[in-house]
């Protein structure tokens, strides 16, 4: 009994705390909505990096196959001799999948398939250590391998919407030495100038505004366990 009121100023601490981080996303919402439109902010999202000799090619996670034809098309281009693909964290559902004894082919199987089908050799592609739950995570295992290799710079792909995001969290945690150029796919569908007709598109852009915010206010937001 005698805890329980340092335990609610505990709990009340991180509430407000909590409320805090909240009112300044929000805030901030407000400000990029504004600053860059409510039309213009589809294409605010979109950065596209000049291509420079780099130690690989990234196939960032998500959106398969689209991420890996933009890959191929690079590494067929001479840009860089190998193409990594990272891991996402395993998920309830795969878990459920494999009790169930149903083999379900994971993300870097799909996308490993696509490169090969696509002229990649497969001595060219590598699944690189580690699994990662989101951007942040999936930036520090791609930089971690590129600094064990002494390499000076990556060719990030990702989609048209993520890219601006990529880009930022890079730039957050890692700097520009070792650096990170950022393309995207040119097949996956995306209309920048008209998101908010789409759902897909539209969820798509709300989720990006706030996974930049979460950027700038320094990964307060965190994936749950």
């Amino acid at each position: 009994m005698a805890g329980w009121p340092s335990a609610r100023r505990q709990v009340s601490g991180r509430t407000w705390s909590q409320r805090a981080v909240v009112a300044v996303v929000g805030v901030a919402s407000i400000a990029v909505l504004t600053a860059t439109g409510v039309r213009g902010i589809g294409r605010w999202l979109v950065v596209d990096d000049p291509l420079a000799r780099s130690e690989a090619i990234v196939v960032m996670g998500g959106r398969p196959p689209f991420r890996a034809m933009e890959a191929a098309e690079i590494y067929r281009q001479g840009w860089a001799p190998e193409v990594w693909l990272t891991r996402p964290l395993e998920v309830s559902s795969d878990t459920a999948f494999r009790k169930l004894d149903i083999e379900i082919p994971t993300e870097e199987v799909y996308n490993q398939r696509a490169l090969e089908r696509l002229g990649v050799p497969a001595s060219a592609i590598r699944v690189i250590p580690g699994r990662a739950q989101n951007t942040a995570q999936e930036v520090r295992i791609v930089a971690d391998e590129l600094k064990r290799r002494g390499g000076q710079r990556v060719i990030l792909v990702t989609s048209e919407v993520h890219s601006r995001r990529v880009r930022a969290t890079w730039r957050a945690l890692i700097g520009r030495n070792p650096d990170g150029l950022v393309r995207y796919t040119t097949a996956e569908p995306y209309d920048p100038s008209s998101w908010w007709r789409y759902t897909d598109d539209g969820s798509a852009v709300v989720h990006e505004v706030f996974g930049l915010l979460n950027v700038w206010v320094g990964f307060r937001a965190q994936p749950r366990p």
